[in-house]
């Protein structure tokens, strides 16, 4: 077993420097000696792992599978010792986490500040992106979600629901008309925020009773931000979620329709691994919860 978990070691060594000779510079060790063990290992996994490439090594998709397992296994070794040894009386350690961009920056961010001067042993990575990351792959500790999430044997603790409503400016409203119900959007000019729904349809509704309702895009953009601040200026309707529109409404600059056509609001939960869970992690989770739950709260629109 010992001997598997150095092989392991030697395997993420090697592709993290990019090569065997970098891999055997970094660990001191023979570049044959290297090389020996990274064959042995591929052989008795009967799987080749890695590629020879004019950029370096490459994994397989065998080899970025069983690469992302190493890197687990080796944290969890790696935190059972301390933790045996008794170390991490206090939680200590590069933290890394990952949210999407307008949820990090307005609730996230403020969560972490408060966390790292609780915690000024723990150092903070924060990834902020709209795509879903991979934990494992990616060495991400921990991800803020929101959505239905599927079933990955991934541990979530949830934190709150957002929802997709529509608004716009009191000042268009006043001059269009407020739709009574979403099919009232045929006679209105829309701005639709491209990542979350298409430019020629919105859907209304939850379950059987969800229905798309045609609507005509005056403009399509891609974040956000640019979606509000044209419906701000009176351009439309458009669609975002609640989080993302609480100040503009608060600040009477955009007013919400069709709140009883909704679908369904969306749950946010805090995402980790399934393993041992280090106590930097554990000090996070039960810090942030509560922290996202009551920030959420004050952003329903």
């Amino acid at each position: 077993m010992v001997d598997r978990l150095e092989t392991m070691s030697i395997l993420v060594a090697v592709v993290d420097a990019g090569s065997l000779s970098a891999g055997a510079r970094r660990l001191g060790l023979p570049l044959a000696t290297v090389s020996r063990r990274v064959a042995d290992l591929e052989a008795a996994l009967g799987a080749r792992l890695l590629l020879r490439s004019p950029r370096g090594l490459v994994t397989t998709e065998a080899g970025a599978a069983y690469l992302g397992a190493c890197r687990r296994i080796l944290d969890e070794v790696a935190e059972a010792e301390r933790v045996a040894a008794g170390e991490f009386v206090v939680p200590k350690g590069l933290l890394s986490l990952t949210a999407p961009v307008v949820f990090g920056r307005l609730h996230v961010l403020p969560v972490i500040t408060a966390f790292l001067a609780a915690y000024p042993a723990i150092d903070v990575r924060l990834e902020l992106g709209d795509r879903n990351v991979n934990l494992q792959e990616e060495q991400i500790d921990a991800a803020i979600r929101i959505g239905h999430l599927p079933d990955s044997g991934l541990r979530a603790r949830r934190v709150g629901v957002v929802r997709r409503v529509v608004c716009a400016a009191p000042a268009y409203l006043a001059a269009r008309g407020v739709p009574a119900r979403p099919e009232d959007l045929a006679a209105h000019d829309c701005i639709t925020f491209a990542n979350l729904m298409a430019p020629d349809r919105w859907y209304f509704g939850e379950g059987r009773r969800e229905r798309p309702v045609p609507i005509h895009s005056r403009m399509t953009v891609n974040t956000a931000e640019a979606a509000i601040e044209a419906a701000s200026a009176g351009l439309g309707l458009t669609r975002v979620l609640s989080y993302q529109v609480a100040r503009a409404v608060a600040d009477g600059r955009l007013s919400v329709v069709l709140a009883d056509d909704e679908p369904g609001p969306w749950p946010v939960h805090i995402l980790y691994g399934d393993g041992l869970v280090p106590r930097k992690l554990r000090a996070f989770v039960d810090f942030a919860a509560p922290r996202l739950e009551a920030s959420l709260a004050g952003a329903m629109v």
